[in-house]
């Protein structure tokens, strides 16, 4: 997604960056990016970006008016990072299943503290690094050893992530994973998703029941499905419209927590559920993956307007 400059990106060690700042959130590091074009926010707890606002636009992230920045405590919206599972531990593949050891959802990534590989940047473009090794220090809720690097690029173009993982272990590596993606509405029963029409489904409100989906995802309550589809989406709001671009997945979550949900989450407010909607890209379900000793995928999304 670059755009052609005069210069290349370069990379630029703290104090030489044009427009990235390190700054402190309630009590997490994160950086800012201040481009004339655009901004961003990534914290370096969770690699977890909550916001991307190109000039003269609002926020293309939701983010929860509750969300607290505390160590160890997942941020509530923006995108983040399902890693090295997704979900519910029990109700992945026993191959994933079998290195979990912990009861709790969606991987350790969104709380630990990633480290900052590299900024770079130039007239339309910054680029943003953070890696986590998964060793260790990860022994008491997972068996495995793998890397993950996380790269950010921002234009006014879009956003774009992509999430490589590498097996550092010995043996085959199982895992699934998301990008966990919130994003804002004026009106939820006016919002639709395109491009997941004549898709199979997992309905995990209907005891994992398959499904066919027939035309566009609309919002009728609570929803939580694993669509088989990753294919590009069109996210359709009363007053915004996203193209979500997914690369490494085959796998497609849509969430809204509809209004008796809403009322049993934390840092999330009970009438939350009709302003935002969540399209994740994912190895999830049947779509979990499967490294080889220094093997790797990457699993990416480009966020761009519909």
């Amino acid at each position: 997604m670059s755009e052609s400059s005069n210069k290349p990106l370069s990379p630029l060690s703290p104090g030489q960056w044009s427009f990235t700042r390190w700054k402190t959130i309630g009590q997490l590091e994160a950086l800012e990016v201040h481009h004339p074009l655009f901004e961003a926010t990534v914290f370096l707890q969770g690699a977890h970006l909550t916001q991307f606002v190109p000039k003269n636009e609002p926020n293309w992230l939701w983010l929860s008016p509750n969300a607290r920045f505390e160590p160890g405590r997942p941020i509530r919206g923006g995108i983040p990072i399902c890693w090295p599972w997704f979900g519910d531990p029990e109700r992945n593949a026993p191959e994933v299943r079998k290195r979990v050891k912990t009861k709790g959802a969606h991987g350790f990534a969104r709380t630990a503290l990633w480290k900052l590989e590299s900024v770079n940047e130039s007239a339309h473009e910054v680029e943003i690094a953070l890696s986590l090794e998964a060793n260790r220090d990860f022994t008491n809720v997972w068996s495995g050893h793998a890397l993950a690097l996380l790269t950010f690029s921002f234009s006014v173009r879009g956003c774009q992530l992509a999430l490589t993982t590498t097996n550092l272990g010995s043996e085959p590596l199982s895992f699934s994973q998301a990008l966990h993606t919130y994003l804002p509405t004026t009106d939820i029963t006016r919002s639709r998703v395109l491009g997941l029409g004549h898709s199979n489904y997992i309905d995990t409100l209907k005891n994992w029941e398959y499904c066919a989906q027939d035309g566009p995802v609309y919002f009728e309550g609570e929803t939580d499905r694993i669509y088989e589809n990753g294919e590009p989406m069109v996210v359709v709001a009363p007053e915004s419209s996203r193209k979500l671009t997914s690369v490494g997945s085959d796998s497609t979550v849509v969430w809204n927590p509809g209004p008796d949900k809403a009322k049993t989450l934390s840092d999330f407010p009970d009438t939350a559920w009709q302003t935002m909607l969540c399209v994740e890209t994912a190895n999830a379900a049947s779509d979990y993956l499967v490294l080889n000793e220094g093997q790797s995928h990457t699993l990416g999304v480009l966020i761009g307007r519909g």
